[in-house]
């Protein structure tokens, strides 16, 4: 744990090392800010070098990525502010290695983890190998997802609260004319609390099977279906511990984008999916090959 405090605060000070430079290098180089810098009187430089500090060469592929990743236009002002950049940034480097500060605890722990997040990345990298998603299993996803869908879709927003009185508290004023949102807001213990109870679109094919319902909980997919548009649930659902009102927003016809449409996003969908399985799978391989101790 101390080591990753270490590592954030490393990168959090090589954050505010790259935002000072961009204070402080105009000033130091004065009218270099303005104009492409040009090396010392007689000097020439190597092809593909764009500088020279005490000796270490800063190459001009790198001015070109620091160009790149400012994103601001390829002018030569900029191109000039960040080979100075660069520059100050090599001094820095310098002046720290030659006060020996690679030999402080801190540093070295910090480059421990760094060294070892680069090894794991690497060997994760080669050790994942997820199962490829062909074209036939997109269009199988998508096939399967239009088969579940219902006749009608439902926009909907929910209040979902921890006990009996509560759930009756909201209800009594909602009776009352109370605003749902705002209701929503101040009593919801559900994920969308903060955007009112506003819940996305969604179709369930009816009757209501179970594990068909797009992964609501089976109660209140078949408590949504049976309200009309604009209504709230006259009782809350219990599931759990937990009590559900529900208001229907709006309803239409389910509207079934096409596969065209859908297949870059399922594919990105299914990726993910076989990347998790192949992760999971390293894992349980290397913690049966292991002598775990806790």
């Amino acid at each position: 744990m101390k080591n990753q405090q270490n590592l954030r605060t490393t990168f959090k000070h090589g954050i505010a090392v790259t935002a000072l430079l961009s204070m402080l290098v105009a000033p130091a180089f004065g009218a270099q800010e303005s104009a492409p810098a040009a090396p010392a009187a007689g000097v020439t430089l190597p092809t593909g070098v764009a500088a020279r500090v005490n000796g270490v060469s800063i190459a001009q592929a790198d001015v070109d990525a620091a160009v790149r990743q400012s994103g601001q236009p390829d002018t030569p002002q900029v191109r000039t502010t960040m080979k100075n950049q660069l520059i100050a940034r090599e001094l820095f480097r310098q002046a720290a290695q030659k006060a020996h500060y690679d030999t402080h605890a801190d540093v070295k722990a910090s480059l421990e983890q760094a060294k070892a997040m680069l090894m794991m990345q690497a060997y994760l990298r080669d050790a994942i190998k997820p199962a490829p998603v062909t074209d036939a299993d997109v269009k199988a996803k998508y096939d399967a997802i239009v088969a579940s869908l219902g006749q009608n879709e439902y926009k909907s927003s929910a209040i979902v609260v921890k006990d009996a009185a509560t759930a009756k508290t909201v209800l009594d004023q909602l009776k009352k004319g109370g605003d749902f949102a705002q209701l929503a807001k101040q009593y919801s213990q559900g994920p969308s609390a903060a955007q009112g109870g506003a819940l996305n679109w969604v179709s369930f094919k009816t009757p209501i099977v179970e594990g068909q319902t797009q992964g609501w909980p089976q109660p209140v997919a078949e408590a949504l279906v049976k309200l009309p548009q604009g209504a709230v649930s006259s009782a809350p659902i219990q599931l759990g511990d937990q009590f559900w009102i529900l208001r229907v927003d709006q309803m239409r016809p389910t509207q079934i984008p096409t596969f065209d449409q859908s297949k870059a996003q399922l594919r990105k969908e299914l990726e993910q999916v076989a990347m998790a399985k192949a992760t999971a799978q390293v894992v349980t391989d290397l913690v049966k090959s292991a002598h775990i101790e806790q």
